[in-house]
């Protein structure tokens, strides 16, 4: 099985080597269970060598894309810096991207890696995954792709993508998987120390809310929100607030914000419970009336709802106290 990680323009160092050092190693698992090495791994690239980070780094590719006229899996690493550069700057892949999933190879994403996969169309209409800091912006480049928040992995026929960070590590874990067995995958998790079930980002997200917009009378709203997460905030008394009728508030905030009103205000709230979780040893009682919930078991369950633990499972795992 040929696998080509792609090396992009304005890469991510942190990110270029993690396939290639899984695969290969899964190579090194096969012989030892007396098994043929499976994987054919190479760095492809738009040049001989490229620059990683900030200049950094330069990483030296075994073969150029257009000597690649077939492979079987290409991994789409994390692009550094401000996106749009980055995209730009890659952009002659897209077209082979494109020409090798035509041909049959899968595509996988790595990180903000989307962002360049969201440029080559093979998502549109469909689900993605990346980094959940990264979502807003996304969501703005590509309005054709449904983002996944939250998602460690996200599966679209043979396209993939994963979360932030290390969740490229449960990826790359779930297609070692697919492509050898079970014991191989958790094999390698052990050797790599990775959390080889992990399902969500959720807990690791901070939710600071859509504000790169023009809206005035909606940037007025999210203020009000933050300002009041104590009191039971409703669409009438935010419309209210910003002397719009309710439709056209509804209407201009999804358009903004990329949220529906309440959906906004629950991460709001969860936020500002997540802080108090952290920082203070307070019951969780306490903490749900000071975001303006009285209701314990909706409270609880919009919190996993939001990060994939209860409360107290959030506060046993990041509090600082």
């Amino acid at each position: 099985m040929r696998i080509s990680v792609y090396v992009p323009q304005h890469a991510v160092i942190e990110a270029i080597s993690p396939a290639y050092r899984l695969f290969k190693t899964a190579n090194d698992f096969l012989s030892a269970a007396g098994k043929k090495p499976k994987f054919e791994v190479e760095y492809v690239g738009l040049h001989k060598s490229i620059k990683a980070n900030d200049g950094e780094y330069s990483i030296k590719v075994d073969k150029l894309i257009d000597e690649i006229k077939k492979t079987d899996l290409i991994f789409i690493p994390a692009l550094y810096g401000n996106m749009k550069t980055a995209v730009s700057r890659n952009a002659k892949a897209s077209p082979w991207l494109q020409q090798m999933h035509k041909k049959g190879a899968e595509v996988a994403s790595l990180c903000i890696g989307a962002f360049l996969l969201g440029a080559t169309g093979l998502v549109d209409g469909k689900k993605c995954s990346t980094h959940w800091a990264y979502c807003g912006e996304f969501k703005e480049t590509y309005p054709k792709v449904e983002i996944v928040d939250g998602s460690i992995i996200t599966e679209q026929g043979s396209v993939y993508s994963s979360g932030g960070a290390n969740s490229l590590w449960n990826l790359l874990l779930y297609l070692l998987e697919k492509f050898t067995d079970r014991e191989t995958a958790v094999l390698a998790s052990k050797y790599f120390a990775i959390d080889i079930d992990r399902s969500s980002q959720s807990a690791f997200a901070m939710f600071t809310g859509q504000k790169h917009h023009s809206d005035k009378e909606i940037l007025k709203a999210q203020e009000y929100i933050e300002n009041n997460i104590h009191e039971k905030i409703t669409t009438n008394v935010l419309a209210t607030v910003t002397t719009l009728g309710r439709r056209t508030f509804e209407r201009r905030f999804k358009d903004a914000t990329h949220h529906s009103v309440l959906e906004y205000i629950q991460r709001i709230k969860i936020e500002a419970a997540k802080r108090q979780f952290e920082n203070n040893r307070k019951n969780v009682n306490d903490i749900m009336y000071e975001v303006g919930y009285t209701d314990t078991k909706a409270f609880r369950d919009l919190f996993k709802k939001i990060t994939g633990l209860t409360p107290i499972e959030y506060r046993n795992k990041y509090s600082k106290m």
